[in-house]
């Protein structure tokens, strides 16, 4: 097991139920998205970021 794999199993045992069942739902798409060499295709969490500023900016203004 590598060291993130046993990272995420530590991790996995302690977090509240609803936290593990969003986990286990990213980690899946990330891993079907990795099996299509498709990874490319996840936004960054930059891009992520200016767009939800964005839309505060919107709703504020």
């Amino acid at each position: 097991m590598t060291q993130l794999a046993q990272q995420l199993d530590q991790k996995l045992a302690t977090w509240s139920p609803q936290v593990v069942a969003q986990v286990e739902q990213i980690v899946t798409e990330v891993m079907e998205l990795a099996d299509a060499n498709a990874v490319d295709l996840l936004p960054s969490r930059t891009v992520v970021q200016e767009v939800l500023n964005t839309l505060d900016e919107s709703q504020a203004g």
